[in-house]
């Protein structure tokens, strides 16, 4: 194999293995996992959680406490959310969420971009929006990657990836507990 050849051989296989470990997982993957996650069960009454938020190096910025009430009406539900951060800022989101049969959703708020989508497989619910984020007494238009595995019928772990311009800049690891 001459030396052009084997450099674009080499090339193409970089490229590939970029490719592969740049891709999500896909919440069908997780179909056979248990508990089960049903998102009008688990978000419904009092929920509290606790996160710490880190930047793109992985160091630690802030930690947070969120305090979440949760109704229904039939297949549509409303998610309040009060968070408090350890510098003593304080936020509020509330979610206006729709149920689909197919365990998908699609969820609005005000600092939300567009309209939240996600589907929930076994165990794991995926969801993926852009979010309009305070920043340096601006804003900054973010894409949240949020994944929820569901540990105990009480308890899951929310990891979100904060990504702008395709980079993670930053990551928000959650608790969220039925109280």
């Amino acid at each position: 194999m001459n030396v052009s050849n084997m450099l674009k051989l080499v090339a193409v296989s970089l490229l590939a293995f970029l490719l592969v470990s740049c891709s999500a997982p896909n919440v069908e993957h997780y179909k056979n996992t248990s508990p089960n996650f049903d998102f009008k069960t688990f978000f419904n009454g009092n929920l509290k959680a606790y996160g710490v938020v880190q930047d793109f190096k992985g160091e630690l910025t802030r930690k947070l406490v969120v305090d979440m009430k949760a109704t229904w009406d039939g297949s549509e539900g409303v998610i309040e959310e009060d968070f408090i951060y350890d510098d003593g800022q304080t936020q509020k989101r509330i979610w206006k969420i729709t149920l689909n049969d197919d365990n998908s959703l699609i969820g609005t708020a005000d600092d939300v971009l567009g309209i939240a989508k996600g589907k929930s497989q076994g165990s794991v619910f995926h969801w993926n929006y852009n979010v309009e984020l305070p920043y340096d007494g601006s804003t900054l238009e973010v894409n949240f990657d949020d994944w929820m595995y569901l540990v105990t019928q009480t308890r899951l772990i929310n990891r979100t990836s904060i990504v702008k311009f395709g980079v993670e800049v930053g990551e928000v690891t959650l608790v969220i507990e039925k109280i």
